[in-house]
This record gives C-alpha cells, sequence and structure tokens, in this order.
C-alpha cells in the first residue's frame, strides 16, 4: 500500500477510536498517525506493564503490535466495515525495561475478506525490539 494521505475526517475518526477502547487506554497506547493502510501507535514501559526482573511482558508488547494493526486495517475499510484478528506471530528482539516504544503497522495485502500486516516495534533509541505478522478477516 502507498503512503496515501488521509482525511483529517478520517483522522478524527482515529483518534477517537483509540479514546474509545478502554483495553488501550489501560495500557497507555497512543495514536500518532495514519496514512492509508499502515498506522503509528505508541507506549511508554511503566511498572505496571513488567513482568518480574524489571522486562516488559511480552503480552503488553503483543497488545501493542495487535492495536496498531488494527488501526493500519482500519484505514482500508468503509465505516460499516469491521474486521477480527485471526492470528498473530511475534518475534521478540530485544528486552524493553524503559522508554516509549513506537509501533508502525503496515498492511502487505488486503483482499475481500483476508489482510494481513505486518508490525515493527521500535524503542525510543530506535532499535527494532519486535516484529510480527497478523491476519484479520472481514466479518461484513
Amino acid at each position: 500500500m502507498s503512503e496515501i494521505p488521509l482525511t483529517p475526517e478520517q483522522l478524527s475518526r482515529l483518534r477517537e477510536g483509540i479514546s474509545r477502547i478502554p483495553y488501550a487506554h489501560l495500557l497507555g497506547i497512543s495514536f500518532e498517525t495514519a496514512t492509508r493502510g499502515a498506522a503509528t501507535l505508541s507506549m511508554s514501559a511503566r511498572p505496571e506493564l513488567e513482568r518480574f526482573g524489571g522486562i516488559m511482558h511480552g503480552g503488553a508488547l503483543a497488545s501493542l503490535a495487535d492495536t496498531a494493526s488494527a488501526f493500519a486495517v482500519l484505514t482500508t475499510l468503509e465505516p460499516e466495515e469491521q474486521t477480527v484478528t485471526v492470528d498473530l506471530t511475534l518475534h521478540y528482539l530485544r528486552p524493553v525495561t524503559e522508554g516509549k516504544l513506537t509501533a508502525r503497522a503496515r498492511v502487505v495485502r488486503a483482499g475481500r475478506r483476508v489482510a494481513t500486516v505486518s508490525i515493527e516495534i521500535f524503542n525510543e533509541s530506535g532499535a527494532l525490539v519486535v516484529t510480527a505478522l497478523t491476519t484479520y478477516l472481514k466479518l461484513n
């Protein structure tokens, strides 16, 4: 997908959408930006999201990846269309102990019923900490 800008109304709908997801609010996930077929979201590491040893829990990172990919897919849908995650595969490349994380999701292929999304999560230094691939199914 190319970097086709979204209209101000579309961007506003995405910003409003993230505010209506209690789980995203709980984790501290923020909407950054989006173009058609791509979205960037962020989240900061904090003690509530750690596992033992002061390392960020893999589930929190998976949630950031899943949310970013969902927003990337949303940019390709009509307002009345909905999707669900079919699968999510993550590769944890390095531990996260602090700082802001940025997830960049890109729709690799959007078919009639199935969309495939690639996600990369970077730490504050710009190092790649997670790669992920997910598939979405259109419900209607």
